[in-house]
C-alpha cells in the first residue's frame, strides 16, 4: 500500500462518465473511437477499456460515476485497483478529487496476507501531482494497521500480542508508555477491567501511551480491547460467536488514530488508553447479579455478562477523566443495538456538545467516513439506577440499546461537551470500493482531520 513518484511512462487512466462520453468519444483518434464501439464500451459506471492514445502507448478509459450527488460513491475509483492488471498507473483526465481517488486505490488494495500470500500482485498507482502523498501514505498506512489488528484470530492477536502491538507503536514514535497487568489492576483500582478479563488465560491489562509537549491541545483516545468474547456466563450463540476476534476493534481504531497523529507533525499531547481482556468463562469469570465497586467509585450491578465492554471502558473512562483533556474520544464494538438501527457502515456516535457533533458530521462527509449522530436521551438515564447499587450494566427493557450503553459511559465521564463515544463495527461484510471484506476501521479518519483543524484554532488562540 504504497504510492509511487509521479511517471509520464506510468498508464494513465482518464474517467468518463456515461454522460460526457459522447463528447469525449468524439475527440478520440479514429481508430480509437472504433475500437471502443467495437468492444462495447459505453462509459458505464465501473467498465474499463484499454484505448490506445495517439502515440499508441496504452491509456485506460475508466466509467465513472453519473452526475447525481445521492448515487456517488466518493471511494468509486477504488474499483480500479480490482479490476486494473498489474502496472503502473497514475490518474489522467477527468478526476475530480485526486486526492480521495488515490487514497480509495491504496484501501482497496489491502489483503489480510499473515496466513495466506497474495497471489496476483495488485496495481500501482503514481501519487498525483499537486496532493500531499505524505499524509495520504500515512492514512492508508494507519488503516491497514488496524485492519491488520481485527483480522487476526485471538489465537495470534489475544491481550498480550495486543498490548505488545500497541507498545511496538508507542516505541516507534517515543511514545512514553506502561502497562497494567493482572492484579496490579486491582492495586491501582482498576476492577471493573479486573473483574471482566480474570477468567482468561491471559490476563487482563490496561495500556497507556503519551506523547507530545504538555502545554499542547491534549487529545485521549479510549479503545475497547476485548480480544474474544464469549458472552461470559450469560454465554452467546455459536452464531454470535463467529466475529467476536473483532470486538477489540475500539482499541485498533484508537491505535489507527494514534498511528496518523504520531506519524505526523502535529503537535498535540496525545493520551491512549487500551483496557484489554478476554471475556472467558472459568471458574473465575464474573457473574450476573454481582457487584463492583468502579475505580470512580460508582457500585455497578452486573445485570448481563454479554454488557462487558462497558465495564472495561468505564474504569478507563474515569481514569481519562481525572486529568481532563480538550478532546476524548472512545471507540467501542459495543452493541447489536446499534447495527440495527444503522447496519455496519454507519457508526453512531454521541456527545454532549451539538458544536462538536457539528464537527464530526462535517469531517464525515468531507472524508467519507460516514457516521450519524444519536441521542443522550436523558429520560433513558434513570433505567440504569440499580435497586441494591449506583447503576446497573444494562437496563430491563430491550429497547434503546446503543443509547443505554453511551448514557451508562456517561456516568463515568467527568465533562460530557468534550468527550465524544463512536459505536463502531469495525467489519465490512463484504467488498466495496475502499472496504475491502474484513476488519475496517471506523471514524479514525475524520476524527484525524477534525483533531488536524482543532489543532490549527488551538495556534491561533495561542
Amino acid at each position: 500500500m504504497k504510492l509511487e513518484d509521479w511517471s509520464p511512462e506510468a498508464i494513465a487512466i482518464d474517467f468518463v462518465t456515461k454522460e460526457d462520453w459522447p463528447e469525449r468519444r468524439a475527440k478520440l483518434p479514429e481508430p480509437t473511437a472504433r475500437l471502443a464501439n467495437l468492444a462495447g464500451f459505453e462509459a458505464k459506471a465501473g467498465s474499463i477499456f484499454f484505448a490506445p492514445d495517439v502515440g499508441g502507448a496504452p491509456r485506460v478509459l475508466f466509467g465513472a460515476e453519473g452526475k447525481q450527488p445521492k448515487a456517488r460513491d466518493p471511494f468509486f475509483a477504488g474499483k480500479l485497483a480490482a479490476a486494473l492488471p498489474r502496472g503502473l498507473y497514475r490518474l489522467g483526465e477527468g478526476v475530480d478529487a485526486p486526492e480521495q481517488a488515490a487514497l480509495a486505490f491504496l484501501l482497496s488494495t489491502y489483503a489480510f496476507s499473515r496466513y495466506k500470500v497474495r497471489r496476483n500482485e495488485a496495481p500501482r498507482l503514481c501519487a498525483p501531482q499537486g496532493v500531499d502523498r505524505a499524509r495520504i501514505k500515512r492514512i492508508a498506512a494507519a488503516v491497514a494497521l488496524g485492519r491488520d489488528l481485527v483480522n487476526a484470530p485471538t489465537n495470534d492477536m489475544g491481550p498480550e500480542a495486543l498490548a505488545e502491538a500497541a507498545l511496538a507503536l508507542g516505541a516507534k514514535h517515543g511514545a512514553k508508555s506502561r502497562v497494567i497487568v493482572g492484579d496490579a489492576l486491582l492495586a491501582e483500582n482498576f476492577p471493573l477491567i479486573h473483574a471482566v478479563g480474570r477468567a482468561a488465560a491471559q490476563a487482563p491489562r490496561l495500556v497507556e501511551l503519551e506523547h507530545g509537549p504538555e502545554d499542547g491541545l491534549r487529545v485521549t483516545l479510549v479503545g475497547k480491547g476485548v480480544c474474544y468474547d464469549t458472552g461470559g456466563l450469560d454465554i452467546k450463540p455459536s452464531s454470535a460467536m463467529a466475529l467476536m476476534k473483532k470486538d477489540m476493534g475500539g482499541a485498533a481504531t484508537a491505535l489507527s488514530l494514534a498511528a496518523m497523529l504520531l506519524d505526523a507533525p502535529t503537535p498535540i499531547r496525545l493520551r491512549v488508553l487500551l483496557p484489554i481482556v478476554e471475556n472467558s468463562i472459568s471458574a473465575s469469570a464474573f457473574r450476573t447479579s454481582d457487584v463492583y465497586r468502579s475505580r470512580k467509585g460508582l457500585s455497578v450491578e452486573i445485570g448481563n455478562t454479554d454488557a462487558e465492554g462497558r465495564l472495561i471502558l468505564a474504569d478507563a473512562l474515569a481514569y481519562a477523566s481525572e486529568t481532563p483533556p480538550d478532546l476524548l474520544f472512545d471507540f467501542a464494538t459495543l452493541t447489536g443495538a446499534a447495527r440495527v438501527a444503522l447496519g455496519p457502515e454507519i457508526p453512531p456516535f454521541y456527545t454532549g456538545d451539538d458544536g462538536l457533533a457539528g464537527e464530526i458530521a462535517a469531517k464525515a462527509a468531507a472524508v467519507n467516513d460516514p457516521v450519524w449522530r444519536m441521542p443522550l436521551w436523558d429520560r433513558y438515564d434513570g433505567g440504569l439506577d440499580g435497586k441494591i447499587s449506583d447503576l446497573v450494566n444494562v437496563t430491563s427493557g430491550p429497547f434503546a440499546g446503543s443509547i443505554t450503553a453511551a448514557l451508562f459511559l456517561r456516568r463515568f465521564i467527568a465533562d460530557p461537551a468534550r468527550w465524544a463515544h463512536f459505536d463502531v463495527y469495525c467489519w465490512n461484510p463484504s467488498t466495496k470500493p475502499g472496504r475491502p471484506e474484513g476488519g475496517e476501521v471506523q471514524a479514525a479518519r475524520l476524527l484525524y482531520e477534525l483533531i488536524e483543524a482543532r489543532v490549527e484554532q488551538w495556534k491561533t488562540k495561542s
